[in-house]
């Protein structure tokens, strides 16, 4: 079974490797379901690591539709990765009543070139799984990450397992909750690859009654924060 670990950071890359990982997802802020990561922590990973990895193409938080400028982003980031040699995209796109953008992510596939295409989580946001999984096997995706439209993947077995049914050129590959205690449930059920994080948090200074730089106000998964061009505008005219 294939053991993909999505990595936030080059420290977390590097103990996946260490760790007999088979693959890496590289991305950054997992808290937020996982942005691109920079071109420096690009660059480092290509540097250090030996194994495989695939790197998250997602340019912003929030839902997974995007505008016409944000595509071309998304080309441009994964156009530096193949120029870097990385093995692997993953990203997808889908519309605003929650079915495939077949168009705008076969135009992300088609920028991939040869590099493995997964499709990411926002599949889990589709209504039809099973008619998505069969578009996207036409699209020549290679793997599809899902935890079954739950929270985590042992709770959406049934789905799942549902899908594994329809299994082609395209491995469907559980993620989401995935930890010791029950990845062995996942081989059992015939899956070929799991995808987890594996992530502790540690302590890395000794005070933490500073003001915090978190705002829960920026996580949403149906708005996106945007600067406002009236807000701008007023501030603008106030001291000008």
């Amino acid at each position: 079974m294939l053991v993909e670990v999505c990595a936030n950071s080059l420290q977390s890359a590097l103990n996946a490797q260490r760790a007999g990982a088979d693959r890496i997802e590289l991305c950054s802020e997992l808290a937020v379901g996982g942005i691109t990561p920079s071109y420096g922590l690009l660059k480092s990973v290509r540097e250090m690591i030996s194994i495989p990895v695939h790197v998250l193409v997602r340019p912003r938080s929030g839902d997974f539709t995007y505008t016409s400028n944000e595509l071309e982003i998304m080309k441009e980031d994964i156009a530096l990765c193949v120029e870097l040699g990385f093995d692997g995209i993953v990203s997808g796109v889908l519309k605003t009543d929650f079915s495939l953008d077949i168009d705008r992510t076969k135009k992300l596939i088609e920028a991939s070139g040869s590099l493995k295409f997964t499709f990411h989580r926002a599949f889990d946001w589709v209504r039809d799984p099973r008619g998505a999984f069969g578009q996207l096997q036409s699209l020549g995706v290679d793997y599809v990450l899902t935890s079954g439209q739950r929270p985590a993947a042992v709770e959406g077995m049934a789905l799942l397992k549902e899908l594994l049914k329809d299994e082609s050129n395209c491995v469907l590959m559980p993620g989401g909750g995935v930890k010791p205690t029950n990845v062995e449930t996942f081989m059992a059920e015939g899956f070929k690859a799991v995808h987890l994080s594996g992530t502790k948090f540690f302590r890395t200074l000794p005070e933490s009654d500073r003001v915090s730089m978190n705002s829960a106000s920026f996580l949403s998964d149906t708005e996106i924060a945007l600067t406002d061009l009236n807000t701008i505008e007023d501030v603008v005219n106030r001291v000008k």
